[in-house]
C-alpha cells in the first residue's frame, strides 16, 4: 500500500515539475502587442532580405511569377506610410466583431445573459445537472472571457443546492466554458472574428480568392452545432461519472473551509490588472459578480424580464422569416436563394447584433436596470471600455497581416508548404490532425484565440487552400486546437480566479492541483471534437450555410 502511495506521490512531483517547466516557458513569451510587433519587424527583414534575391512565387491563378517585394526599400516604405491607418481601419474583423460587443455589452450589463444561465441551470433536476452545466458551460462563449468567471461559480451553487458537491460543479463550469470556447449553439462574436480574420488572408492566393466560399460568421455554423451538443453532453458525463466521484473519493469538504488562503491580494491584484489591459469587460459582470453571487435562482422581476425578452425576440423572428420567405425578398440573391452569397447572409452581423441589443434592452427595461433609450449609449460605451486591448492589439494585427499580403511572403510560405506536404503525401486527413496537434500545443502559449489564428491563417488557409481544403474547413479545425488544452495552461489568466473558487473547499490547492482536476476533459475533449470534423470530412457535410470540405475548382 504504501508503496502505491509513494508511487502516487513521485507521479505528482513529475507533474509539477512538468508544469512548473511549461509556466517558467511560457511566461517568457512576450504579450500579444510585443508579439505581433516582433512578428511585423522578423516579416519586413525576410521579405526585404528574399526581395534582394530577386525571389519569386509561381502563385496558382496568376499567369506570371509574382516578386517577393521588401519592406526596407522605397516602395515597401511609401507603401507602409501611406497605409499604416488603411491597414488598420480595413482591418476585417474590426466591422464585424465591433458591432457584435457593443450588442453583448447591453445584454451582459443589463443582467440579461446572466439570467438566461441562471434560469437553465436552476430549472434543472439533480440528476440533470452536470449535463445542464457543459450546455451552458459550452455555450458560455456568447459571454466572451465573463465565462470564466461567472459560470464556475454559479456552477458550484446550483450544485451544492441540489445536495451534490459543489466542487465538481466548479471544475465542471470552469472545463466546459474553457474546453469548448470555441464552438457554440449560436453565432457568437468570436465567429465574426474568425471569419474577419479568414478573409483577409485568402486573398493572397488569388486561386483561392476566386474559388472558395465566401467566408462570413455563420461559416462554421453546422460544424459548430454538432460540436457544442455533442461536447456539452460529453462535459455533463465526465461531470457526473468521472469529477464527482473523485473528488468524493478525495474527500474534499462539501463546505466552505473558512481559513485564510493567502490568495485575496492576488486575486484583486489580477482583477486590476484585468481593468487595466482589458482582460474583464467589466468589474460588475466578472470576479465582483462571480463573488457576489448568493442564489441562482431568479427573482419574480427576472422572470418577467426574461420572458418578455423572449416574445419580442420571438416576434421579431416572424418579421424576419416572413421577410426573407417572400418571392421578391431583398435578401435573396439574384438566382432567388440564400446560397452561396445573399443580403441574409451578408446581414448576420446585424441578425446577432439585434438579438442580443434588443434582448438585453427588453429585459433591462422590464427590470429596471435601464431606464431609458439615453442608458443605451453609456452600456455601449462599457463594451467599448472591455475592447480597448482588442482595438489596440487590432493596430498591429491589421498591419501585420497586411504586411503578410502585400510583400507576398504569405503565398510564397504557402506554396512551399503545400508542395512539401504533396512530397511526404500529407495531402488528407493526417495533415489536417497534425495542424490540429500544433494549434492545441500553440495554445499552451498563445491564450489569445484570435492573436494565434492571425498567424495560423496567413500560413495554413492559402497552404491547405494549394491543396484543395475551403478555408472555412482549415478554419474549423484550428477551432479543434485553439479551446482544448486552454483549461491546463498556466497562461490562462483565469486559473487564478478559479483557484480562489476552488480554495474555498480545498485551501492548500495550486496549480498542479488545477491541471489534474482538468486533464480529465480535454483529452476527451479533443478527441470527440476531431472525430466530429473527420465525420465532416469523410461524408462532405457542410461547415456552415454554403461552405463545404473542398473548393470546386474548375
Amino acid at each position: 500500500m504504501s508503496m502505491s502511495v509513494d508511487v502516487e506521490s513521485k507521479q505528482r512531483k513529475g507533474m509539477d515539475r512538468f508544469l512548473n517547466g511549461v509556466e517558467r516557458l511560457g511566461n517568457k513569451l512576450p504579450e500579444p502587442f510585443t508579439l505581433f510587433t516582433a512578428l511585423f519587424l522578423i516579416t519586413a527583414v525576410a521579405c526585404t532580405i528574399m526581395a534582394w534575391f530577386n525571389v519569386v512565387v509561381d502563385v496558382p491563378g496568376t499567369d506570371e511569377p509574382t516578386p517577393i517585394k521588401g519592406f526596407f526599400t522605397g516602395e515597401g516604405l511609401a507603401w507602409f506610410t501611406s497605409n499604416i491607418g488603411e491597414n488598420y481601419i480595413g482591418f476585417p474583423p474590426l466591422k464585424t466583431v465591433v458591432p457584435i460587443l457593443l450588442a453583448i455589452a447591453i445584454a451582459e450589463q443589463t443582467g440579461f445573459l446572466s439570467a438566461m444561465i441562471r434560469k437553465v441551470v436552476g430549472s434543472a433536476p439533480g440528476w440533470l445537472l452536470p449535463y445542464a452545466v457543459g450546455f451552458i458551460g459550452v455555450a458560455g462563449s456568447i459571454m466572451a472571457d465573463s465565462a470564466f468567471v461567472v459560470i464556475p461559480p454559479l456552477a458550484m451553487i446550483a450544485f451544492k443546492a441540489a445536495g451534490r458537491h459543489p466542487v465538481a460543479g466548479l471544475i465542471g463550469g470552469f472545463a466546459a466554458a474553457g474546453a469548448g470556447y470555441s464552438t457554440n449553439f449560436v453565432p457568437t462574436s468570436l465567429d465574426a472574428l474568425f471569419a474577419g480574420i479568414t478573409n483577409s488572408v485568402i486573398t493572397t492566393v488569388p486561386m483561392i480568392e476566386q474559388n472558395a466560399d465566401p467566408i462570413n460568421p455563420v461559416s462554421n455554423y453546422f460544424f459548430n452545432l454538432a460540436s457544442a451538443f455533442v461536447l456539452a453532453i460529453l462535459a455533463g458525463f465526465i461531470i457526473d461519472k468521472v469529477v464527482e466521484p473523485q473528488v468524493n473519493r478525495l474527500g474534499i469538504s462539501r463546505d466552505e473551509i473558512k481559513e485564510p488562503t493567502g490568495l485575496t491580494e492576488e486575486l484583486d491584484a489580477i482583477v486590476d490588472e484585468g481593468e487595466d489591459t482589458g482582460i474583464y469587460a467589466q468589474r460588475g459582470t466578472g470576479v465582483e459578480q462571480s463573488r457576489e453571487v448568493e442564489d441562482h435562482k431568479l427573482t419574480d422581476i427576472e422572470k418577467k424580464g426574461l420572458r418578455r425578452a423572449f416574445l419580442v425576440l420571438g416576434i421579431l423572428a416572424v418579421v424576419v422569416i416572413a421577410a426573407i420567405l417572400v418571392p421578391a425578398s431583398p435578401w435573396r440573391n439574384e438566382d432567388g436563394g440564400f446560397l452561396p452569397k445573399s443580403p441574409l447572409l451578408d446581414s448576420i452581423v446585424f441578425l446577432v447584433f439585434t438579438v442580443f441589443a434588443v434582448g438585453g434592452y427588453v429585459y433591462g427595461k422590464k427590470t429596471g436596470a435601464i431606464t431609458g433609450y439615453r442608458d443605451v449609449p453609456k452600456l455601449m460605451g462599457g463594451g467599448i471600455v472591455g475592447m480597448t486591448s482588442f482595438l489596440v492589439l487590432a493596430f498591429v494585427l491589421g498591419n501585420f497581416i497586411a504586411l503578410f499580403n502585400w510583400s507576398g511572403i504569405g503565398s510564397w510560405i504557402a506554396v512551399e508548404g503545400a508542395e512539401l506536404l504533396e512530397r511526404m503525401h500529407l495531402s488528407g486527413f493526417g495533415a489536417i490532425v497534425l495542424f490540429i496537434v500544433l494549434c492545441s500545443i500553440l495554445n499552451l502559449f498563445i491564450i489569445s484565440g484570435s492573436g494565434m489564428w492571425a498567424i495560423m491563417a496567413a500560413v495554413f488557409v492559402p497552404m491547405f487552400g494549394l491543396l484543395g481544403y475551403e478555408p472555412s474547413f482549415i478554419q474549423g479545425a484550428f477551432r479543434v486546437g485553439d479551446s482544448a488544452t486552454q483549461i491546463i495552461t498556466p497562461m490562462n489568466p483565469y486559473m487564478i480566479v478559479f483557484l480562489g473558487f476552488l480554495r474555498r473547499y480545498e485551501p492548500k490547492a495550486g496549480m498542479g492541483t488545477i491541471i489534474s482536476r482538468m486533464l480529465p476533459f480535454v483529452i476527451p475533449f479533443w478527441i470527440a471534437w476531431t472525430v466530429i470534423l473527420f465525420i465532416f470530412f469523410q461524408f462532405d457535410l457542410p461547415m456552415g450555410p454554403g461552405n463545404g470540405i473542398m473548393m470546386d475548382i474548375p
